[in-house]
């Protein structure tokens, strides 16, 4: 990374200019985890909250915060998006749910953002479903591991 982008010569804050960019495929792939306590857990998988069925509901959730992250992001372009797969593991031996979010488009910028705007929103749902029930859930480790496509390439976190 060699500059900030999104700050103009005068140190203000901008949209970056795309218009020159060519259309590539890319995608970008994200994760997250919610801690529960265990029987809130037992409940997300025995599928009887009460709210709902809670990953089918969060994973939609997910979906619809991807196409809508140019709003809620000042500087992000409105990308069209292509893919979005959202998969909610079950993890009892850590008592947590893991959410692993792969989202593509065939455009001028990365979808980056959209990936991880969907991995939160997925895991805000699963807590607010949740909350009667657990409010000491903790939403942590949400991060980009892979991007593909554009300028820069392939970018993939080590470890």
């Amino acid at each position: 990374m060699s500059e900030l982008t999104h700050f103009n010569a005068a140190g203000d804050a901008h949209m970056v200019d795309i218009s020159s960019k060519t259309d590539t495929n890319r995608t970008a792939v994200t994760e997250g985890f919610i801690e529960m306590e265990a029987s809130t857990l037992k409940h997300v998988m025995a599928g009887d909250n009460k709210k709902g069925d809670v990953l089918g509901i969060a994973r939609i959730a997910g979906i619809m915060a991807s196409k809508k992250t140019a709003e809620l992001v000042p500087l992000c372009h409105p990308l069209p998006i292509t893919h979005v797969d959202i998969k909610l593991e079950p993890d009892t031996k850590n008592n947590r749910i893991a959410c692993l979010t792969t989202v593509t488009t065939s455009g001028k910028t990365g979808v980056e953002m959209e990936a991880l705007n969907a991995t939160q929103v997925t895991l805000l749902t699963i807590y607010d479903m949740c909350k009667a029930v657990d409010r000491g859930m903790i939403i942590q480790g949400v991060a980009l591991l892979e991007k593909k496509g554009g300028k820069s390439g392939h970018w993939k976190r080590e470890g």
